[in-house]
């Protein structure tokens, strides 16, 4: 193994980051998340999606600021540090990585509810223990391999949901005997109207929605082990209004379009439920494998977000030592090691509560989500506010509608926070996350600052 002091290994190319920033959109927030967004809100969940995704745009225009400027290991953890202080920093690397564990709990569920439709009569839970042991041993490999797995991932993702768009367009166009087209798209107004649930519906959705879109930060992470991060983490995000319109808003239009929004039910992915619905078997099962791929991905890349996070953190003492030992293909092993142990949990969820823990796991994954996203756009207000007129104008990727933009973010995701008091599925969210931030205040009072300020022992005097 290698020693501390070694670093990350630059073996992401520009085509990896570009798929990794597709991929970590593309997830089980779409392909088994939406079902649970359309029952609460209906057709007018589009409009949902549409305003989660500008609000994701704009905290990823943030974060690349940074990243472009200071392309580091612990990303956003190192800004917050930088810009709002060491416990600042140590709550937002440990609360997104406690995210990315809670993510991928929910991406685990997904995986074996997915398996279901093969081997309905295999227990959940199995399926999960099978799944964390393997995608933790891929993550042991060189990070190359982690890009490329990647790149495939997505691309099966990207074409599945390409074909999906095309042949529900031809399907409302030509019917193939299979659709009546002289109904169009009248599915998404006529099943009790846009609003079918009405705005309290509207509004509730967000939680899940907004639980899609979790993930996407792992932009900045991949910076410090890019290429040329000027040029390929702007291409990333710049790309993030039109995964958001076609992967999502697209996607959900063409299946509530094809089949009545209140018969997707959430026992299994909406993709496999149209195919079902319109009587098209084998392409069901082709496109469960689809979403079994989007799966694997999104636990792949959630296992990589955590560690290089914690890695990050052990490098300024906010994390055990131990996290910064780097394997010679310049993996840290260890964080791999700790997640492939957390996930373990999901195991034992998917025993006991088989049928809550998709829900549950969403909504406390969302306030990590929110909270990790609040700190990006606090950082990168005093960031810029801390620049000189002549640095502001040297940036090589500004945010767009500074500062309205960032004062409109923090003001809808803190309406994001509110929604999860009002719904009786997700307030535990809330109290999870009160019980993790006191408990991180707590962990950083008692062993990071009493290290990080102790006095350092004086330098004894030179012989002359």
């Amino acid at each position: 193994m290698k020693d501390a002091a070694a670093a990350l290994t630059r073996g992401l190319s520009a085509r990896h980051i570009r798929f990794i920033a597709l991929g970590s959109a593309i997830g089980t927030g779409l392909f088994y998340g939406s079902a649970g967004a359309i029952e609460k809100a209906g057709p007018s969940v589009l409009l949902a999606y549409l305003i989660g995704g500008a609000v994701v745009y704009l905290v990823l225009r943030s974060l690349g600021e940074m990243a472009v400027r200071n392309p580091v290991s612990g990303s956003f953890g190192e800004y917050a540090s930088t810009h709002l202080g060491p416990l600042a920093g140590f709550m937002t690397g440990w609360t997104y990585t406690f995210e990315m564990i809670v993510v991928c709990l929910a991406d685990v569920t997904a995986f074996g509810v997915y398996m279901g439709f093969w081997f309905p009569e295999v227990p959940r839970w199995i399926w999960a223990l099978a799944i964390v042991f393997f995608i933790g041993a891929l993550n042991l490999l060189s990070v190359k391999v982690f890009g490329e797995l990647e790149f495939w991932f997505t691309l099966v993702k990207v074409t599945a949901i390409l074909a999906l768009i095309g042949a529900g367009v031809a399907t409302l166009i030509f019917g193939f005997g299979i659709y009546d087209t002289a109904e169009g798209a009248s599915n998404l107004w006529d099943e009790g109207g846009f609003f079918a649930n009405g705005f309290g519906g509207f509004v509730a959705c967000f939680a899940i929605v907004m639980f899609a879109f979790g993930g996407t930060e792992i932009i900045g992470i991949t910076a410090g082990e890019a290429e040329d991060p000027a040029h390929t983490i702007p291409r990333a995000v710049n790309t993030v209004p039109v995964r958001i319109m076609l992967f999502y808003i697209a996607t959900l239009a063409v299946i509530m379009a094809i089949i009545p929004w209140h018969t997707i039910g959430t026992g299994s992915s909406p993709f496999v439920q149209i195919f079902e619905a319109i009587g098209v078997g084998p392409a069901a099962a082709v496109l469960n494998v689809v979403v079994i791929t989007a799966a694997l991905s999104a636990i792949n890349s959630d296992i990589f977000g955590a560690g290089r996070m914690m890695y990050g953190m052990a490098q300024r003492g906010q994390a055990p030592a131990a996290m910064t030992k780097l394997s010679r293909s310049g993996v840290p092993w260890m964080t791999v090691a700790v997640m492939t142990g957390a996930l373990l949990l999901a195991v034992l969820l998917n025993y006991l509560i088989p049928e809550s823990v998709f829900i549950v796991i969403a909504s406390i994954a969302t306030f990590a989500t929110i909270f990790v996203w609040v700190m990006i756009l606090l950082a990168q207000v005093r960031s810029r506010r801390r620049m000189t007129t002549t640095e502001v104008q040297s940036l090589k990727f500004p945010v767009p509608l500074w500062p309205a933009g960032q004062i409109a973010a923090l003001g809808f995701l803190g309406f994001v926070v509110v929604v999860l008091a009002f719904d009786a599925d997700t307030r535990v969210a809330l109290v999870v996350g009160a019980v993790w931030l006191a408990a991180l205040t707590a962990a950083y009072l008692r062993f990071v600052k009493p290290r990080v300020h102790a006095p350092r022992p004086a330098a004894e005097p030179s012989a002359s």
